[in-house]
């Protein structure tokens, strides 16, 4: 027998696991399918187990389920969180640390603690609409098999589901490379001397050695690198990411640019005893597919914070557009007070039926989701699509019906912060956000 649920969310990265326990804990019968051992995505098999940013300029934007299991996560291993009073800091240092084992459990505890059933070891293989919404041909390790569902979630990150059902995508030419993670021991930053070390890098990549963006090109590429002893700063350019084979092209790619940086500093003076003590065991994509949207969120709509009629959720990062061939970053702050929403039109696939769409992939420019693809944006618009899908299977509705004061109120209701409640940033034109914490009197 064909089993049927409520809700089946494809994708159990920061936007997916909110959206299932979102789903779930509205009542509706909810599966998580999942390709790989662990959920998490990028935060834990990517290893970029630093999620943010939560917080705009010393105020709290996103909260409910992401921000539920992040916080949890950090309590279990006795860290403290940033001081997001301090908004004057580069970006990254009030994003959060996380142990990816941790964080892995207790994502697996919230998911089935909501009441959701959970998949891994899973892709699907077909998706077909029908008259009352989905029939779906998962591949785990038993073969194939059969599910329907009422409302499907693509949190997939590349827009996988929304492809097989025949919708368009976009594919930008020019993609941003990836990247993979990874953390080096076994040396002393402190003694090293850079001038030499950034003169061998100069000759290894004359030489072939190395690759002109090995190391992000920063000015002094081997003093950024070394000084955060790697971490997310090994580029891997001219990844496709939206199919098996080029993402088997860029697994192999980054564990060969990882290798020829290994040999390359092993090489140098300090650098002899220079270990590998943890890497990712998945090079992390930046980019590949987005949906065609009913809505589309524009560069310029994210950098002048544009109250969206329809936003559920927001989003806040600066612009960080990789170069496509690794070789720098452009970063581009957002001005004072800025606060982004994000819209449910970006989040339904033009001509769908019965489908909502989370995460990176959401309808966008390049440069604007070079912003909203970041952690804490994909677990809260998981979340608002969480929402969405379980109203929209209550009533037999398409997620694009799903009355906007009911989303809100579900969101509300599991801890969410949602743009246009009263108090909510950027919802008084008069309200300046409170100046760094260290220019307070």
């Amino acid at each position: 027998m064909t089993e049927r649920y409520d809700v089946v969310v494809i994708g159990g990265g920061p936007a997916g696991a909110p959206a299932a326990v979102q789903s779930a804990r509205a009542g509706a019968r909810t599966l998580l399918v999942e390709k790989n051992g662990a959920l998490g995505g990028t935060t834990t098999v990517a290893g970029v187990a630093l999620p943010g940013l939560f917080h705009a300029w010393g105020e709290q934007i996103i909260a409910g389920i992401g921000w539920e299991m992040v916080s949890r996560a950090v309590a279990l291993t006795g860290r403290d969180l940033p001081d997001f009073s301090r908004w004057d800091l580069p970006h990254y240092k009030l994003q959060i640390p996380v142990v990816p084992a941790i964080y892995a459990s207790v994502i697996d505890e919230t998911v089935l603690g909501s009441g959701a059933e959970l998949l891994l070891h899973t892709m699907p293989a077909t998706a077909e609409p029908t008259a009352d919404g989905w029939s779906l041909t998962l591949c785990g390790k038993e073969g194939l098999r059969r599910i329907e569902a009422a409302q499907l979630v693509d949190t997939t990150g590349d827009a996988d589901v929304t492809g097989l059902a025949g919708l368009p995508r976009r594919h930008n030419t020019g993609r941003q490379p990836g990247t993979i993670m990874v953390r080096l021991d076994g040396y002393d930053p402190t003694t090293l001397d850079y001038e030499a070390l950034d003169a061998a890098y100069e000759e290894a990549v004359a030489e072939g050695r190395l690759r002109r963006g090995d190391l992000q090109e920063f000015h002094q590429p081997t003093r950024a690198f070394l000084r955060k002893r790697g971490e997310n700063a090994i580029h891997v350019p001219g990844i496709d990411g939206g199919t098996s084979e080029s993402r088997t092209v860029a697994e192999v790619a980054g564990r060969a640019t990882l290798m020829r940086v290994y040999t390359f500093l092993r090489a140098q003076p300090g650098l002899e005893d220079l270990s590998i003590a943890r890497w990712a065991i998945e090079t992390g994509v930046r980019e590949t597919f987005t949906i065609e949207g009913v809505e589309r969120v524009t560069l310029a709509d994210y950098t002048s914070g544009r109250r969206w009629p329809d936003a559920l959720s927001y989003s806040f990062y600066p612009i960080d557009v990789h170069s496509v061939d690794g070789d720098g970053i452009d970063i581009r702050p957002l001005s004072f007070g800025t606060f982004p929403t994000m819209p449910r039109g970006a989040m339904i696939p033009r001509g769908s039926h019965r489908l909502v769409v989370a995460g990176r992939p959401i309808s966008g420019d390049q440069e604007a989701s070079s912003a909203y693809r970041v952690q804490a944006s994909c677990m809260a618009m998981g979340q608002a699509a969480g929402a969405l899908a379980s109203l929209a299977a209550d009533t037999a509705a398409d997620p694009l019906d799903v009355s906007l004061e009911s989303a809100r109120g579900l969101l509300r209701t599991h801890g969410a912060i949602v743009p246009g409640d009263p108090g909510t940033p950027g919802t008084d034109p008069h309200h300046t956000p409170a100046p760094p914490s260290k220019e307070r009197s």
